[in-house]
């Protein structure tokens, strides 16, 4: 881990800290926009902003956040997904990612490492045996630090443009 890393805590979002935690989704969202722009709605509608309200208020998800120095620099929105057993899988219970950003102002200094390693822990006090997430195949970097730290891929989504 950098050396310069400040002191960072991780806990549960507050509501009143959502607007910054947008902030962060704003910068992922024009990430993915410049990715696949053929996929990806430029801007940020109030949709897209009210759905980590939504998160935040649901019992089956939470928003979780990274603090430097008392300042937001890191989130992660989660999901408890439990799936019955059906004619195609068995019974199973998996603790998502469905969202995951650092300011870009911040990264590569540890804070994602930091943030995965609490919804680690998160996850297993809550019962969950796995974590999975998804991401977009031109995100490399994204890709390079998910399987950096113990991610790999279990299932690919493939197309093809006609």
């Amino acid at each position: 881990m950098s050396e310069n890393v400040k002191e960072i805590a991780i806990r549960y979002a507050r509501r009143d800290e959502l607007d910054e935690v947008n902030r962060i989704r704003l910068q992922v969202n024009d990430l993915h926009v410049s990715g696949r722009p053929d996929i990806f709605r430029a801007g940020f509608c109030d949709e897209l902003k009210n759905h980590v309200y939504e998160k935040l208020d649901a019992e089956d998800s939470d928003v979780i956040v990274a603090l430097e120095d008392q300042k937001i620099v890191g989130f992660a929105s989660v999901e408890y997904i439990k799936r019955p057993e059906s004619a195609y899988c068995l019974a199973r219970s998996v603790y998502r990612v469905e969202e995951f950003g650092v300011d870009v102002h911040h990264r590569r200094k540890g804070i994602g490492r930091k943030l995965i390693a609490w919804i680690g822990e998160d996850a297993r006090q809550k019962g969950f045996d796995r974590v999975d997430l998804d991401m977009w195949a031109f995100n490399e970097s994204a890709l390079k630090f998910y399987e950096a730290i113990g991610f790999s891929t279990y299932r690919r989504y493939m197309e093809w443009k006609l």
